[in-house]
């Protein structure tokens, strides 16, 4: 199969405005993904309605795409990105990286690519839960999956309920999945996936994924034992920031 890389890039932010230009060391946010996702793939772009985020991209000597100012998810960007480009270049999946994880391995975007060697429509990534807090934490999503691992259901609250045992030792005694919000999806059905008019439970749990589900759609996940360390303010930055100095990469 072949592969294309889009990361999806908006400069608005309510909570870290101008976020893909911010500098990590001397070069903007957007260019760590865009040059850790080039490690893995031959085709990648990103996709943005900003011209300063554009013209950062080809300044670099990315590809850069424009999209629409109207869309609600990085989702919906990619569909419009990947429409145009399909009149350029051929391929059969497409990996939707967010533009806010500076430091995405490659590693990751193998593990997506290998889901693909059987029929999947979607794939995304999941990582063992080693701690309480993380467990407990409504900013990130669980998921539970069957024995193909195949994605059952995605909830902000932890699942499943360990019923009988103290909560403290819920994840030292079963196993627990973070989910890593990086997709993956057959062309086909990423344009049918952007049709689909929000579901109940995606509006409940405030996670798109949910409406791929109960649409009957099949997410394939593979475990990754890299954490993912996404940027969603300025604090955040900071802390990824002092992470690199203190391993000498800044």
């Amino acid at each position: 199969m072949n592969f294309i890389g889009i990361i999806p890039a908006r400069y608005e932010s309510t909570r870290f405005p101008g976020k893909p230009l911010a500098l990590i060391g001397n070069k903007p946010m957007i260019q760590w993904v865009y040059e850790n996702v080039s490690n893995a793939l031959k085709h990648v772009w990103v996709a943005t309605d900003d011209n300063r985020i554009f013209n950062a991209v080809e300044a670099f000597g990315g590809n850069a795409i424009k999209t629409l100012s109207t869309h609600q998810s990085g989702t919906d960007r990619c569909a419009e990105a990947s429409q145009k480009l399909s009149e350029k270049i051929d391929f059969d999946v497409v990996i939707n990286i967010q533009g806010d994880e500076p430091f995405i391995q490659p590693e990751q975007i193998e593990l997506l690519k290998s889901c693909f060697k059987s029929d999947t429509d979607i794939a995304t990534l999941i990582k063992k839960i080693e701690t309480q807090e993380e467990l407990f934490n409504p900013n990130r999503p669980k998921v539970v999956i069957d024995n193909q691992q195949n994605a059952l259901y995605f909830s902000r609250s932890p699942i499943p309920f360990f019923r009988g045992e103290e909560e403290k030792n819920w994840h030292v005694n079963t196993s627990y999945w973070a989910h890593i919000g990086m997709y993956a999806y057959k062309s086909e059905v990423l344009k049918k996936i952007t049709k689909l008019k929000q579901s109940s439970l995606e509006l409940t749990e405030s996670l798109e994924q949910l409406r791929w589900l109960e649409n009957g759609f099949r997410i394939k996940t593979a475990e990754t034992a890299h954490q993912s360390i996404g940027i969603d303010t300025p604090e955040d930055l900071e802390n990824a920031l002092q992470l690199l100095r203190n391993n000498s990469v800044l």
